[in-house]
């Protein structure tokens, strides 16, 4: 028999009548803006990035129906959701079928980990459903076989190994700020970008490595203007890998308004205007940088990030 678009049987089960009440479960994940800082360490296989959480999720529901044998997803092109929910229930003590449905918030393929939020949603929702534990741990072992992934999966900001997919390091959480964000056009492919050799030579990795240790220090010390400053070096690096042909543009933008650094979806297509949300000229700099960008790019979108308990 055909199985519909966004349907993946489970192998070696057969259909039969369901002899348990269905389960539901529910979960979320945040995005990020691009990242704070975004690239490879010395020591080998040491991708790397820094989140910067923002206030949009992702929300996987896994309706799950034991006694069945197959697993839906809508919308149906969310193909990695499926195999990731396919994959915790084959291995539960009580497979079974079921309806994933992952709605979203983020745009895909911007840069702002939409993938990665469906995937910990999806995770979580499925566990939830199964009555079984999902910590970090699990959730990096799974999604290491599926894709380079960020780190939504840890409340604050925290510096993560994306490739290997394995926390770093915990940095902490900033103060609010707000990313006037402009996008660029098109959508990258996370995946085909991280087979793309990263041409970085041993003293950008070293200033990789000092730039870690800066942002791992302003965070502790809520240091925004130094957060800024690494951003946009960083930024900067990143031209020889994906460049961003606003990027100029942007710093002088930022420059212009008194902000405190460009932040950018390394991987994608976004770019942003970092703002501090507790300086008393954060209203008119929001409106001034929201005028500069949409001059640029004609698009403008205004993003919150997340603060989360020291």
């Amino acid at each position: 028999m055909r199985v519909p678009e966004g349907t993946l049987r489970q192998p070696g089960t057969e259909r039969h009548e369901a002899a348990h009440a269905a389960v539901t479960g529910v979960s979320t994940a945040f995005g990020t803006f691009g990242e704070l800082l975004q690239g490879v360490l010395p020591e080998a296989d040491s991708d790397f990035l820094v989140t910067l959480p923002i206030a949009r999720w992702a929300r996987a529901t896994f309706h799950g129906m034991p006694g069945q044998d197959e697993l839906r997803v809508q919308p149906p092109h969310k193909r990695k959701a499926l195999r990731l929910a396919e994959m915790i229930v084959r291995s539960s003590a009580t497979p079974m079928g079921g309806v994933l449905t992952v709605e979203s918030t983020l745009p895909e393929g911007k840069g702002l980990a939409s993938s990665s939020a469906d995937l910990v949603a999806t995770a979580r929702a499925v566990a939830n459903a199964l009555g079984e534990p999902m910590p970090p741990r699990r959730i990096e072992t799974l999604l290491a076989r599926i894709e380079p992934t960020d780190g939504v999966l840890y409340p604050g900001i925290v510096a993560f190994y994306h490739r290997r997919v394995a926390l770093h390091s915990k940095l902490g959480p900033l103060p609010p700020m707000s990313v006037v964000g402009v996008d660029e056009g098109g959508e990258i492919d996370t995946v085909a970008f991280n087979r793309i050799p990263k041409p970085f030579s041993a003293a950008d990795r070293e200033e990789y490595a000092r730039l870690l240790a800066r942002m791992t220090k302003a965070v502790a010390g809520a240091d925004l203007a130094e957060v800024g400053a690494v951003t946009t070096r960083s930024a900067l690096m990143n031209q020889v890998l994906r460049p961003k042909r606003m990027l100029s543009s942007l710093i002088d933008i930022c420059g212009q308004v008194g902000g405190l650094g460009v932040v950018v979806g390394h991987s994608g297509t976004s770019l942003g205007v970092l703002l501090d949300k507790a300086d008393p000229a954060y209203p008119q700099r929001l409106v001034d940088a929201a005028g500069a960008c949409s001059e640029l790019a004609g698009n403008v979108a205004v993003y919150r990030t997340l603060s989360f308990d020291r």
